[in-house]
């Protein structure tokens, strides 16, 4: 002990104990906090926002999802000959070839007109139109061969088609086979 607590009497030594003790139990009480506790109405509004928010959402998601649908299905029409066009264009080549052929007489070569003009109007029905030809345009022609250019023809003209190209409104079905000047 020290010199100075020596000379207390022992009732003033218990109360400095009992300040030191009531200091020390002061420093442990724990702060009050400055946000106040939220009421059963805020709790209440926060979760009716947060299923407004979900609502929303789901609710947009699901136009995106019908509008999707709608798209596909519309793409779907549009081009559901696609299979059967495909389908279709050889018997039309062989048509052609048939006509080409030297020596019909003017009955069988009328037939094959016939047959190959109602097929050729069914296709368009269906939006199929041939490929135009113009110029050689690697999107729509497939060069088979070159051939060099003269002073009439300028390079990347067609010279010759060897099979027509064909397209579903604005689909490739197939490349027209040609003959380039190069």
């Amino acid at each position: 002990m020290s010199k100075k607590e020596e000379t207390k009497e022992p009732e003033e030594i218990l109360e400095d104990q009992e300040e030191v003790v009531e200091a020390s139990v002061a420093e442990e009480e724990v702060p009050e906090t400055s946000e106040p506790e939220k009421s059963e109405l805020d709790l209440a509004n926060e979760r009716a926002e947060d299923f407004e928010n979900k609502y929303l959402r789901a609710h947009a998601e699901m136009q995106n999802i019908q509008r999707r649908a709608n798209e596909e299905r519309q793409t779907l029409q549009r081009y559901r000959s696609q299979d059967l066009a495909k389908k279709i264009l050889p018997s039309l080549d062989n048509l052609e070839r048939a006509l080409a052929v030297e020596g019909l007489t003017e009955d069988v070569k009328k037939g094959l007109e016939m047959v190959q003009d109602s097929l050729i109007q069914a296709l368009k029905e269906e939006g199929v139109t041939e490929v135009s030809i113009e110029t050689f345009d690697p999107n729509y022609h497939m060069a088979v061969q070159t051939v060099p250019t003269d002073d009439d023809n300028p390079a990347d003209t067609i010279a010759q088609v060897l099979q027509k190209g064909y397209q579903l409104h604005d689909r490739l079905l197939r490349p027209a086979m040609v003959v380039v000047y190069s």
